[in-house]
């Protein structure tokens, strides 16, 4: 993960933590996150080691993470977006999305040939 210390405003109602910044900073007291000064704020705000966060958390925000870079690299080879979409996917997601495209790929292939055997006729 590229990003390690997160604010509790970006850490709102990520992957059932809590909905408010106080909520946030409760849950970071009680669990011990490791935090620090937040650099170029005044006041005392702080943010949280990626470390120290949930593990639901870190998934979530490393998927996020990786999708805004699927966005951001959509001009690459669709191929490629293929590929490191499908590695993200657990066995059985990869089982249902592979069964999925050929089923849909079959029945389009069969339309169009019904299609060219009634303006061949």
């Amino acid at each position: 993960m590229k990003q390690e210390w997160f604010a509790a405003k970006e850490l709102i109602g990520v992957a059932g933590l809590p909905g408010s910044t106080q909520g946030i900073h409760g849950m970071a007291r009680r669990q011990e996150w490791i935090k620090r000064r937040r650099r170029g704020v005044q006041g005392r705000a702080v943010e949280y080691h990626v470390d120290s966060l949930p593990i639901k958390t870190v998934s979530t925000l490393l998927m996020q993470e990786q999708s805004a870079e699927y966005v951001y690299s959509s001009h690459q080879d669709p191929l490629a977006i293929w590929v490191e979409s499908y590695k993200q996917f657990s066995e059985d997601e990869r089982k249902s999305i592979v069964s999925f495209i050929v089923r849909e790929g079959v029945k389009e292939m069969m339309k169009r040939l019904a299609l060219n055997q009634e303006t061949t006729d």
